[in-house]
């Protein structure tokens, strides 16, 4: 359990030491992969556990983030009024490879999140500067954090219009830079090389979810590049279809949010009876943290490879997912199974052809019930009018 850490502590005791080409920095798993944000937060724990070689002290560190990352999870299910309390139970109890991943390796992954867990919650108070602060804060410490981006740059347009979501993103930008800054004068090439490889190829022996293809066709290029096209196309169908309420082009998120027509038409009788037959009508909290889980659960499923500890990329997730969408009492039972299935997944060590195939199905069935589970169904006009006319009636009889 102490392999990751201690190649942690060994590519950051180069900065302390004064290193500053981001090429040199390196440990017993290889070099130094991410952002400048990692090498500063592991600083902090490599002085703070002498150096590194205070394990348990780290572990105990590491609990507290655990703590804290599922007060803030807790704090985003409370704003949404969507997952049945029962469900915080399995979230809290039921994943040994959570524990394992927070407590036992000591990843930086569970930093990433919980500082993203943070910058949500300051979002759903409308402290979207802050909150743009913390989600590039939590990118520079792992960049599987941009997951999450495109359905954060369409919040900040619906929110701020093209010209008002500009300065959000220069903050983003601009904390990036400063982060870097000390290694970006050394050698920014190798800086930017190894902190933001989106080219890097992973080891087959480690994946979790394609382990029913074979290793060539795991390593190819175009394997690849059908997996970002499908990321895309979900992406873009999901922004126009799902994320974007408004009858309106979705070109109008670049307008001034004040020269919009609203999103719904004025408050009649008729216009609340459709509002009302949306099959997943979200308040404005839950829609902030649906798009925002959902742009992310879409780059998970077309992910080129899944290793154990990205597991926590969406677990805390999952259940948002899975009952954000309408649930009678008899589909509470198959949900609490997907949940268990696709821990069940992470947990078999190695993976199996078997293993990976659930997880797909069970992805895919996610995201089925999402697509048709948020869809909205209008009720026409002429059945609208025929009932009322028919209430009319009645009450005159």
């Amino acid at each position: 359990t102490e392999i990751d850490w201690k190649a942690y502590m060994q590519e950051v005791e180069g900065f302390a030491n004064g290193t500053l080409d981001y090429t040199q920095l390196k440990g017993d798993t290889g070099p130094l992969v991410y952002p400048a944000g990692f090498v500063y937060i592991f600083l902090g724990l490599y002085h703070a556990t002498g150096r590194g070689s205070d394990i348990r002290l780290a572990q105990y560190l590491f609990a507290a983030l655990y703590l804290l990352n599922l007060l803030l999870v807790f704090r985003i299910y409370c704003r949404t009024n969507k997952v049945p309390p029962y469900v915080f139970f399995f979230m809290c109890c039921a994943s040994y490879r959570i524990h394992s991943i927070f407590v036992l390796r000591l990843f930086n992954d569970p930093v990433a999140m919980a500082i993203l867990f943070l910058a949500i919650n300051l979002f759903l108070e409308e402290h979207w500067s802050w909150g743009c602060l913390l989600f590039s804060l939590a990118v520079s410490v792992k960049m599987n954090i941009l997951l999450f981006a495109p359905g954060l740059l369409f919040l900040l347009l619906q929110r701020f219009g093209l010209l008002g979501c500009i300065p959000k993103l220069c903050i983003c930008a601009l904390l990036q830079v400063v982060l870097g800054l000390p290694f970006l004068l050394v050698n920014p090439i190798g800086y930017l090389t190894r902190s933001f490889d989106l080219g890097r190829q992973f080891q087959f022996k480690w994946t979790v979810n394609w382990r029913f293809l074979p290793e060539d066709v795991f390593q190819n290029r175009a394997f690849h590049a059908a997996l970002l096209l499908a990321h895309l196309a979900g992406l873009g169908l999901f922004a126009l279809h799902r994320w974007h309420s408004s009858k309106e082009s979705i070109l109008t998120l670049l307008k001034d949010p004040a020269r919009r027509k609203p999103p719904f038409p004025p408050l009649t009788v008729n216009n609340i009876l459709w509002q009302a037959s949306h099959v997943c009508p979200l308040n404005a909290s839950a829609k902030i943290v649906f798009i925002l889980f959902s742009s992310n659960f879409l780059g998970v499923c077309c992910s080129r490879s899944l290793h154990y500890q990205f597991y926590v990329w969406y677990f805390h997730t999952l259940p948002y997912l899975l009952w954000c969408t309408p649930t009678t009492k008899l589909a509470h039972m198959p949900k609490v199974l997907l949940l268990g299935v696709i821990e069940l997944c992470w947990n078999t060590y190695p993976s199996t052809v078997y293993s990976s195939l659930s997880l797909h199905i069970c992805h895919g069935l996610i995201l089925l019930q999402l697509w048709y589970g948020t869809a909205p169904t209008p009720v026409s006009h002429t059945a609208t009018t025929s009932r009322k006319r028919t209430a009319t009636s009645k009450k005159a009889q």
